[in-house]
């Protein structure tokens, strides 16, 4: 065999393993890259709907979870916060939460699916500040007899009555957002699942 004819195989056979390890490095390098085009776990978990058992939540009181980043108030109202909903209708700019669009559940002078349990984004609709829960009736710094407990925004002073509704006059130009929720049964909720859906 000449010298000729042997490094032609010689080159054909290199150009054909190189060719082989070429692309076999390729494919090792796509394959993470195109993996990484996949939300993370921590990220999925993060967009999860939640679920919290809020049977040892007592009339009056307010916990707050975690859904997606953002805080999400519960409330346990009592009779008396519910009664005193009806006085502050004149006092909010959208009694119904018509404006911008809620769950259908949340279209009522209650805002919630059972009257008793309040659920909201707890996030002042004005810059994002979170409001602070004031359920105390009458305080003279929030507006006194007209003040029937609500979420009182440290940042810019925006108020909102114990269903989420916002003031006239304040920076806040909408109610509190009201999340999807469902209830799992008397107890439990879930967080980030739609009731009507």
């Amino acid at each position: 065999m000449s010298n000729d004819v042997v490094n032609k195989t010689r080159r054909r056979v290199l150009t054909a393993f190189t060719s082989v390890v070429g692309a076999v490095g390729a494919v090792g390098v796509a394959v993470p890259f195109v993996g990484s085009w996949n939300p993370s776990a921590k990220a999925k978990a993060a967009g999860a709907p939640v679920t919290v058992n809020i049977s040892k939540l007592e009339p009056g009181q307010m916990i707050t979870v975690e859904w997606r980043g953002k805080p999400v108030y519960i409330v346990r109202r009592t009779q008396e916060a519910l009664d005193g909903l009806q006085k502050t209708n004149e006092l909010v700019r959208d009694p119904n939460s018509e404006t911008p669009q809620q769950p259908a559940y949340a279209q009522n002078q209650a805002r919630s699916i059972k009257p008793e349990t309040l659920v909201l984004l707890g996030l002042c609709t004005h810059l994002g500040c979170a409001p602070l829960y004031r359920p105390d009736v009458g305080a003279t710094d929030l507006g006194g007899s007209e003040w029937q407990g609500g979420f009182f925004c440290p940042c810019h002073g925006s108020k909102f009555d114990l269903a989420g509704r916002v003031f006239k006059g304040v920076p806040a130009p909408i109610n509190l957002e009201v999340p999807p929720h469902a209830y799992n049964s008397d107890s439990v909720i879930t967080i980030g699942e739609d009731q009507g859906a």
